[in-house]
């Protein structure tokens, strides 16, 4: 009785860190996922559009083409390098994770800080270009910007897709930190 006794043990114990390393790896290949369609959408974000500028009362309105990139704006480059540095790392670890398997303790703490810097490197590229898209969407009349969504709605929905991809990555991160951390609480 007792030898049936521990290999039930031994069954229930093993089967929660399959659960986790199962779900550790579907989390990563959500990170990756979501972060690369994240940055190949804002990559890909431009719109041309003929805006009328009136230079004199006397002179009808000149139509000039303007176009909207991604790499105009400061925010958005970062937001793109923070999408493409979690992606290229979610494939690193995903592939790492394959091939360790919980035999390094020490590489899963590495993996662990790293994880708890992507959390923090994507969140603040979403913060980045949220702060951004809000002013194109809504402007600033203390400072006399205009709103530029009116304009270029396609370039502004297509970034706020891809801030909302990429808030799915940081949180898919965020939650490669949180469960090993609840399994460490449950532990103790």
């Amino acid at each position: 009785m007792e030898g049936v006794e521990s290999k039930e043990r031994e069954v229930m114990v093993a089967k929660p860190v399959a659960v986790v390393g199962v779900c550790d790896l579907l989390l990563r290949l959500l990170a990756f996922t979501v972060t690369l369609v994240a940055a190949i959408v804002i990559a890909v974000d431009k719109q041309t559009k003929l805006v009328p500028i009136q230079l004199s009362d006397s002179f009808p309105p000149l139509n000039v083409p303007l176009t909207a990139k991604w790499h105009q704006m400061s925010a958005f480059v970062y937001f793109l390098v923070t999408n493409a540095i979690a992606c290229t790392y979610a494939a690193m670890s995903l592939l790492l994770a394959l091939v360790n398997r919980g035999k390094s303790k020490g590489l899963w703490t590495l993996i662990a800080v790293l994880d708890t810097f992507m959390v923090a490197l994507l969140f603040s590229g979403n913060g980045a270009a949220a702060a951004v898209g809000i002013l194109g969407y809504k402007g600033n009349s203390h400072v006399n910007w205009n709103k530029v969504c009116n304009v270029f709605g396609k370039f502004c929905d297509q970034m706020a897709a891809s801030i909302g991809v990429s808030l799915i990555g940081s949180l898919a991160f965020l939650l490669l930190v949180v469960i090993p951390v609840v399994r460490l609480h449950r532990r103790t």
